[in-house]
């Protein structure tokens, strides 16, 4: 995941979401892996910057708003205003742009890249006919269906939504996607990580190997009408993939902000779901090689939450509201517990019980604790000033030496999208602090003043260690992090680079008073 040539700047984006209904922790679990990765970057100083969105159009959004007795646009705007702007704020999103489909500056820069592809050859008119999933907004093989169940039972029902699939015959324009085989797999094999994880670039590969059809990018208007004209023919409305896929350079600029967008593309990283990979990794490479522009750097597949067993689904009744968990634990616990607890890019399970021992033991009494009583001592013992160290015995240096490995370790996990690896180098510090204060015995230390030194020198090793924890898991815990940083006297603004350098307290910063960043949870509050 290299940093763009165009300076010292990243762009990450998430896939921009279906407004068919609110989200659960799936789409939030998204959200918050390409934020932490953006804030880590931004806190190595360079110009970070987060696109996200809602994806507005298609036969599903209109039947959604029709089942509903509303009309798309509004259906669209109620959903946005009340579900997904509010999810941001839930779980502290801190994205720079927030992309509709619907927006003008969207919709005619749409219509630019397609008349620059039709001008250039590349799409012509057809027929076709196939399985399609109104679900997935996509034309399935019959590999990609399954014997249906139940209701379902005897035909034949989309795998990834278990349900039956609509014989369609049109006339269509389509992209020639099968011309880009080649230098797809060119792609794939000159940049090996442009599919993450390895599993993700084995299928992708796999698939494209396989051969690729040309891709039917135009719904006729006798059919439905929600999407965007295309520029050339009125009768027809753009693909909803097409359009929704396009949301990543629109956002920053194509076709009307050439500086800006030059600046940004390509993107660094574009996290997605695994189930819409193929689109991200085979066609919009594919649609960009065609338009003459640069692909991303790397599109990161990662796995599903599964609840039950089964993937993350509203009409399974499986799907979690994000508030269900951040009303009782609070948005730094929602963040750190599916970033730290699944191996981003692999499938995992979430379990209310999983979560509460992971907050207890690991959030309140292990980083919490550490930090509220490391500041208390230091009050009560220094009147709140930190004190200069002495000489540094052998299991001081041992701290210094976890801290610049936990910093250095985390940083290059986060350039392999290992978020979890990398919140678990930075666990070695705060596992290391509380077990130096156990071994070391503060509260025994000031019993003497003889020990006076010794004291100033194990209270000042905790506080530098605090120093680089609050640096180090601001990406992931923002909120906790500045009221530590506040108490600290310290400026998060500082580098990834810094919380591995020793000695970035001053003696003699004065202290302020440190709630407890992870309070205790009463069983009877948790799950509800």
């Amino acid at each position: 995941m290299p940093t763009s040539p165009n300076g010292a700047s990243f762009y990450a984006t998430t896939p921009i979401f279906y407004v068919n209904d609110a989200p659960h922790i799936g789409h939030a679990y998204t959200e918050v892996a390409a934020d932490v990765l953006t804030r880590w970057h931004r806190q190595r100083g360079e110009n970070a910057f987060l696109l996200t969105g809602t994806d507005e159009h298609g036969e599903k959004i209109l039947r959604t708003a029709v089942a509903n007795k509303t009309e798309p646009q509004d259906w669209a705007d109620q959903l946005v205003r009340d579900s997904w702007l509010p999810l941001l704020e839930t779980i502290d999103i801190d994205n720079q742009d927030f992309i509709r489909t619907t927006e003008p500056r969207h919709e005619k820069n749409v219509q630019k890249f397609l008349q620059r592809l039709y001008d250039t050859g590349f799409i012509y008119r057809g027929s076709y006919e196939g399985n399609y999933c109104v679900g997935c907004e996509e034309y399935k093989t019959e590999a990609d269906l399954i014997e249906g169940e139940g209701a379902f039972e005897g035909q034949s029902v989309c795998a990834i939504h278990t349900r039956p699939v609509e014989k369609l015959e049109e006339t269509n324009y389509f992209f020639k996607l099968s011309e880009f085989q080649d230098r797809l797999l060119a792609l794939y094999e000159e940049n090996p990580t442009f599919v993450q994880p390895e599993s993700a670039r084995n299928e992708v590969v796999s698939f494209v190997r396989r051969g690729l059809e040309d891709l039917s990018i135009s719904r006729s208007k006798e059919k439905f009408d929600w999407g965007i004209d295309i520029p050339w023919d009125d009768s027809h409305i753009t693909y909803v993939w097409f359009d929704a896929l396009l949301n990543y350079i629109t956002a920053i600029g194509y076709g009307e902000d050439q500086a800006k967008f030059e600046s940004l593309w390509p993107a660094n990283v574009q996290v997605v779901g695994k189930d819409i990979l193929r689109f991200h990794a085979v066609i919009w490479p594919a649609m960009l090689m065609a338009a003459g522009l640069e692909t991303p750097r790397q599109v990161f597949g990662h796995g599903w939450l599964l609840v039950g067993g089964e993937k993350m689904s509203k009409s399974k009744l499986t799907g979690i509201a994000p508030s269900q968990i951040t009303d009782t634990f609070g948005s730094d616990a929602f963040r750190y517990y599916f970033m730290k607890a699944i191996a981003f890019g692999q499938d995992g399970s979430f379990s209310w019980e999983d979560l509460s021992a992971r907050y207890h033991s690991e959030l309140a009494n292990g980083f919490g604790n550490l930090a509220s009583r490391s500041i208390a001592m230091v009050n009560r013992y220094f009147e709140g000033v930190v004190p200069a160290p002495g000489a540094y015995s052998e299991v001081d240096l041992q701290v210094q030496a976890v801290a610049a490995k936990a910093s250095a370790d985390s940083d290059a996990a986060i350039e392999k999208i290992a978020i979890h690896e990398a919140i678990g180098a930075v666990w070695t510090l705060v596992d290391e602090l509380n077990n130096y204060i156990t071994v070391q015995e503060p509260w025994v230390l000031a019993k003497d003043e003889a020990n006076r030194e010794r004291l100033s020198t194990v209270l000042y090793t905790t506080i530098d260690g605090l120093r680089s924890l609050a640096i180090l898991l601001a990406p992931v815990m923002p909120k906790a992090t500045a009221k530590l940083a506040s108490a600290l006297g310290i400026e998060l603004s500082a580098t990834v680079a810094s919380a591995g350098v020793w000695g970035g307290i001053k003696p003699g910063t004065k202290l302020g008073e440190l709630e407890a960043l992870f309070p205790r949870i009463e069983s009877d509050a948790e799950g509800k």
